[in-house]
């Protein structure tokens, strides 16, 4: 979450005004993530999220992501659900953006995820994995292994002044990965970007996913390598084995693994870890300095890659 557009209080309280959610009481940005713009909105109804989206976004998906949101509520998956306005759409315009509103979801992310955290993690991962099977919808996933070399091409030029060597380091493990990347592994709809910050606890019990504008169809694998990633390594950037197993056996008493997926995990956590290493580096390089967004440090994402480049077997990461 971010805040790249403002939005004026006449054209707030005009687009309010066609939902049944009361008039604006309160109105604040929220500063964390990336992407879009958001918004914490306190109507008479309740508290809300008011999601602009940026330029990143293509309106294209939207009703994808929106989409998705009902039909995972609908299965039981506790996450944010479109508000529909009185005419029965959940997209509407604001302020030269698409815009919606959801409902609040509560709870708070974790700074610093415990074992019982990753477990916790891994069930819900695998629940929405197999909520999301019958999901109508398809949206092909736009950062995945194909598009990763086209994304560096935008960063590639001032990725050395970032870190020494950094592009080559880069080029030379987009060559492997798009050699080796595996195909027909167990696929459906995914988050990938299942970080801390996308899941809310409340009293110790995960309370619910949020930030779906990711989401997309390919392997559920590489979902959980996402997560591994973004889980289980210390502030330090050792791996903590003990989370891994515990987010990985919490996914797999819900749905089991394939012996397939098991030897491709290294891999797919290697690519994990590039294709955030990517989009950081793109970010670090990019983003206004006027932006209410504080970009994340995409050397972080090398460390990570360069311990999976050294692990051999999912053993390494607690599965037995």
């Amino acid at each position: 979450m971010a805040v790249y557009t403002d939005v004026p209080e006449d054209l707030l309280a005009e687009f309010v005004a066609g939902y049944d959610i009361g008039e604006v009481l309160a109105f604040k940005g929220i500063a964390e993530g990336v992407e879009n713009s958001n918004y914490f909105l306190h109507a008479g109804g309740g508290y809300y999220i008011l999601t602009l989206y940026e330029k990143r976004v293509d309106p294209g998906d939207l009703p994808f992501f929106l989409g998705l949101m009902d039909h995972l509520s609908a299965k039981g998956i506790s996450c944010p659900t479109p508000v529909h306005a009185r005419n029965g759409e959940a997209l509407g315009e604001l302020a030269g953006r698409p815009a919606a509103i959801h409902t609040f979801l509560d709870g708070m992310w974790i700074r610093k995820p415990r074992v019982d955290h990753c477990a916790a993690l891994g069930t819900a991962l695998a629940e929405m994995h197999l909520a999301g099977r019958d999901f109508a919808l398809r949206r092909e996933n736009a950062l995945t292994v194909e598009h990763w070399p086209a994304l560096f091409a935008q960063s590639s030029d001032r990725a050395d002044g970032v870190m020494k060597g950094l592009s080559g380091i880069i080029e030379r493990e987009l060559d492997e990965l798009g050699r080796r990347w595996p195909s027909g592994l167990p696929d459906g709809v995914i988050h990938a970007d299942l970080f801390p910050d996308n899941v809310f606890f409340l009293r110790e019990r995960l309370s619910g996913l949020i930030d779906f504008y990711f989401a997309c169809n390919d392997l559920f694998a590489y979902d959980v390598a996402i997560c591994l990633n973004a889980w289980c390594f210390e502030t330090d950037l050792s791996f903590n084995v003990t989370k891994a197993r515990a987010l990985l056996n919490g996914y797999t008493t819900i749905r089991a693994f394939t012996s397939e997926e098991y030897a491709a995990l290294p891999l797919l956590a290697r690519g994990a870890a590039l294709r955030f290493l990517l989009t950081r580096l793109y970010d670090w390089l990019t983003v206004p300095e006027d932006a209410l967004v504080t970009p994340k440090d995409p050397i972080e994402y090398l460390k990570k890659l360069r311990f999976h480049q050294t692990v051999t077997s999912a053993r390494d990461y607690g599965l037995d």
